[in-house]
């Protein structure tokens, strides 16, 4: 049976604990503990693996913020020797709490999620010899991944198109906010812009009546993230064969859309989609939201009405429900479905959700629940799959979320520490020169 209550119940018994209150606003209102130094305690690492999958492989990094470094964090964490090119203030990520007004020194782990195991290198590129020694970097990268804007690449003279002529065998991973093309290509493209606005997230997803929603930083950036880092990796697979380079191009804009295609899919197709609803009004009552007597939401999921209502039925102890007439189809759950979310209201409210985890379990009932980010941070599923990594930062242990995959069964630790800015500087370019 699923455990859910640990995190509650620490922050009721030590409210020191909870990431609500006592907080400076961090990036889009995320809460910052004003203390610098919360806790990660004694987390322990998977065992370092005998070799990771992208071993030997070279990647030349470019890239600000979240949605660039985020694929190359990826590479990192998988074995593959990235070198961040940072330009003199360094990635303005690394001081992302302090632009949103945070005043206090603390541990960054927005910036230490996407940027372990990497080295950096300060290069000021409007200078011929850095970027002399850039051009270096690149005639022996593997993959060079950027999300500079198309005109700032182009006034760099690094436009992807020319640099696979430069260097044959490169792969340049060319994310932008837009993309190459169109009206849109030099608009600035931050996620909340360019993945959840313009591409309609945000107006189909707001409840009726209710602003455009506002998703937490990153969602869009690190979507990209994982969409550049695959397309990559097919393109590395073809150079097997061709042995040669290109281009793979990815935007915020069109990865958004992508995540969207299910409603675009259908709107294209029949001009219309259909309109979000209050949950009490949903079409879906048994793929809901409820909430039982001490206050915690949950989801049912039960997206196959006729093969789910009885267990559901069963579990709130009330089995004719499911030969009530009302709702002896899936088409006659639509249309009751107000009388039947309000009837599951009352069920799920009279009793605890401990309760209903042990009924649900019992009667194979299909559920989620919604938790806050404290119980996702005791949640034993993520802990039995290592979801959390003791990452060093400076004199630091930050806690960062692992790279979502798995290989032979390991999740892979961090490769290396944090780099400090311009940290290996002088050993790259020594390398360079021998």
């Amino acid at each position: 049976m699923f455990v859910y209550m640990t995190a509650r119940e620490n922050e009721q018994a030590d409210p020191s604990s909870s990431d609500a209150g006592n907080g400076s606003s961090g990036p889009d209102g995320a809460d910052v503990a004003s203390d610098a130094h919360a806790t990660t305690g004694e987390r322990q690492n998977p065992a370092e693996p005998s070799h990771r999958p992208l071993d030997g492989l070279n990647v030349v990094e470019l890239a600000q913020w979240i949605a660039g470094p985020s694929a190359a964090g990826l590479m990192a964490d998988w074995g593959a020797n990235v070198i961040k090119v940072e330009p003199p203030r360094g990635d303005p990520q690394r001081s992302i709490f302090a632009s949103v007004g945070v005043d206090k020194p603390m541990p960054n782990p927005a910036f230490a999620q996407d940027n372990r195991g990497k080295r950096s290198i300060v290069l000021d590129l409007g200078d011929t010899e850095a970027k002399v020694n850039f051009h270096a970097l690149l005639a022996q990268a593997d993959i060079f991944i950027t999300n500079l804007r198309p005109d700032a690449l182009d006034r760099l003279g690094l436009n992807p198109n020319q640099l696979i002529e430069q260097y044959p065998r490169l792969i340049v991973g060319a994310q932008s906010g837009y993309g190459s093309v169109g009206p849109a290509r030099d608009i600035p493209g931050y996620d909340i812009g360019a993945f959840v606005a313009r591409t309609g997230i945000a107006s189909t997803n707001r409840p009726i009546g209710e602003p455009p929603i506002n998703l937490r930083s990153g969602i869009g950036d690190h979507t990209t993230g994982v969409t550049t880092c695959a397309g990559l990796l097919a393109a590395l697979y073809e150079r097997t064969v061709t042995n040669k380079g290109k281009v793979v191009e990815t935007s915020l804009f069109q990865t958004g859309l992508y995540v969207e295609s299910m409603d675009l899919g259908t709107q294209l197709t029949l001009g219309r989609i259909g309109r979000m609803r209050h949950r009490s009004e949903s079409r879906t009552p048994l793929a809901n939201s409820y909430q039982s007597s001490d206050d915690q939401w949950f989801y049912l999921i039960g997206v196959e009405a006729q093969r789910h209502f009885p267990g559901i039925c069963a579990a709130i102890e009330n089995p004719d429900l499911a030969n009530d007439e009302r709702y002896r189809s899936a088409a006659l759950i639509r249309k009751n479905g107000q009388d039947l979310i309000a009837l599951l209201d009352t069920a799920f409210g009279s009793k605890p959700l401990s309760h209903w985890a042990a009924k649900f379990d019992e009667h194979d009932v299909w559920w989620a629940p919604c938790q806050t980010l404290a119980e996702v941070a005791v949640d034993p599923q993520a802990l039995a799959l290592d979801s959390y990594l003791a990452t060093v930062e400076g004199d630091e242990v930050v806690t960062t979320v692992a790279s979502p995959v798995r290989f032979d069964g390991q999740t892979m630790p961090p490769s290396g520490p944090v780099p400090a800015l311009g940290q290996h500087t002088n050993e790259i370019l020594d390398e360079l020169a021998e």
